[in-house]
């Protein structure tokens, strides 16, 4: 894996020449982040050695390379996912790759079902915590000390510091955000209603099929670390019956705007 993580940055540093300090993880819906950004470069997956390459409608599958208001940014356009039928260290070797460009602080996207009563489709929810049911753990196997320790503390895999500065910034823009813990599953299908009601028990908020194996090695290599997922179903008897991808996009695309707004300030602010 080092070896591999090295040859793919080599090539995109020769390609670049840019050092970027975040790094930005798009999820469902949420693609057109890239117009905030003053793009220097665009290197499609298929294009960068050992990456893998995004098969999801939603997911444009391209590393793109810019600023915001003076902050240098590499953003994931699409990612990947283990019902994709990538390995995990597949799924999450882009987060490895961005580590050893230079990034030191991490922003995850992505799109989720709502259990939480208090929720609603479209609502925006910071992340300040998750569990993990994805069957496969990205750092199986023998640990590399290059990369990280073998055992590592997940006792803040969110930045408080981050989440309360974008609440700061939600009050300022009169946007409307919530707390919330979010579960991962391996997907692609969406919960049964029995499953969404095994997800309530657990004691999360919200249910999707990403995010957690990225957050895990974030942490491993100590990258400070941010999660925000948009409401885009509720898992009860009255929307599980029509929830589909295409209705999951298209309320992901309206609540677009506002996580744009966030994550910007964000950056330039933090």
């Amino acid at each position: 894996m080092w070896e591999l993580v090295q040859e793919t940055v080599s090539f995109i540093k020769a390609k670049t020449n840019f050092t970027p300090e975040y790094g930005v993880i798009l999820g469902s819906g949420l693609g057109n982040f890239t117009a905030d950004i003053q793009i220097e470069y665009s290197l499609p997956y298929a294009e960068i050695p050992n990456f893998p390459v995004s098969t999801v409608q939603g997911h444009e599958g391209a590393l793109v390379f810019g600023t915001i208001g003076g902050k240098k940014i590499v953003a994931m356009q699409g990612r990947f996912h283990y019902y994709e039928g990538y390995s995990m260290q597949e799924v999450t070797f882009p987060v490895r790759v961005m580590k050893y460009l230079g990034v030191q602080k991490l922003i995850v996207s992505n799109a989720s079902g709502g259990v939480n009563p208090n929720y609603k489709v479209g609502d925006i929810v910071l992340i300040n915590d998750h569990i993990n049911l994805v069957p496969e753990h990205p750092l199986r196997g023998k640990n590399d000390e290059r990369f990280g320790p073998r055992f590592v503390n997940m006792s803040e895999p969110y930045s408080k510091k981050m989440i309360a500065r974008v609440k700061e910034i939600a009050i300022r823009n009169s946007i409307e955000v919530k707390d919330g813990i979010y579960l991962g599953l391996q997907g692609p299908t969406f919960e049964t209603l029995a499953e969404y009601k095994m997800v309530k028990i657990l004691g999360a908020d919200c249910v999707g099929m990403s995010t957690v194996p990225e957050v895990i090695v974030a942490r491993h290599m100590d990258l400070e670390t941010f999660g925000i997922s948009v409401i885009t179903d509720m898992g009860d008897e009255n929307s599980i019956e029509t929830i589909s991808h295409d209705e999951v996009l298209e309320a992901a695309r309206n609540a677009e705007p506002k996580v744009r707004k966030l994550i910007k300030e964000l950056i330039l602010a933090y």
